[in-house]
C-alpha cells in the first residue's frame, strides 16, 4: 500500500513512534498557502488541514509534513491510547510484488525495491512512462547513454 509508504520512508516519519500500523498522504499548496494531511490506520481516518481563512503565505517550512503531521500524531496517540494496534488485513486475491521505488517498474534482483499490494488484474508497469521523455531513455540511461539529449538522470522525476 503506497500509503504507507509516506510513514515508512517519507513526509509521515514522525508517525513511526506511534507503533501502529499508519498510512496516509500529506500536502501542500503552491506557495506554501495552504498544508493538510490525511491519515489512517485500519479503524481510523483523519485529516487535518492547516492554513488561513484568507489564503497567504505561511512560510517555507509549513508544509504537510511539518505542519499538519504532528497535529495527527497529538490526536491519533490520544484517540488510541489504550487500544491494541489493529493490523491491515490485505483482501483476498491481491497479490504483493517487489518494485523499484525510482520508477514504480517490478524490481530486478539485487536492486533496491519496496514490496507493494497490487488488486487482481494489475499489478507494476512493465516500463516506466515520463510525460515528454522518451520511454527508451530510461533502458538507455543505466549505460550511461541519453538518447534524448534533455536532462533526464536516473529516470526519477517527472510524472509517472
Amino acid at each position: 500500500m503506497r500509503p504507507r509508504g509516506a510513514v515508512q520512508r517519507g513526509t509521515g516519519t514522525a508517525l513511526r513512534p506511534l507503533g501502529r500500523p499508519l498510512g496516509g498522504k500529506t500536502g501542500t499548496t503552491n506557495d506554501f498557502r495552504d498544508a493538510w494531511f490525511v491519515g489512517f490506520g485500519p479503524d481510523l481516518v483523519v485529516g487535518v488541514y492547516v492554513g488561513f481563512d484568507r489564503p497567504r503565505n505561511m512560510g517555507r517550512q509549513a508544509t504537510g509534513g511539518e505542519l499538519a503531521v504532528p497535529i495527527f500524531t497529538d490526536f491519533v496517540s490520544k484517540a488510541l491510547a489504550g487500544k491494541p494496534p489493529t493490523p491491515f488485513n490485505m483482501p483476498a486475491g491481491m497479490a504483493q510484488v517487489w518494485i523499484d521505488p525510482a520508477t514504480g517498474v517490478k524490481a530486478m534482483g539485487g536492486q533496491a525495491a519496496i514490496y507493494e499490494a497490487f488488486k487482481p488484474g494489475t499489478g507494476p508497469n512493465l516500463i516506466t512512462s515520463v510525460i515528454g521523455v522518451d520511454s527508451n531513455a530510461f533502458m538507455n540511461i543505466e549505460s550511461g547513454q541519453d538518447p534524448s539529449g534533455g536532462d533526464v538522470t536516473l529516470g526519477r522525476g517527472g510524472l509517472f
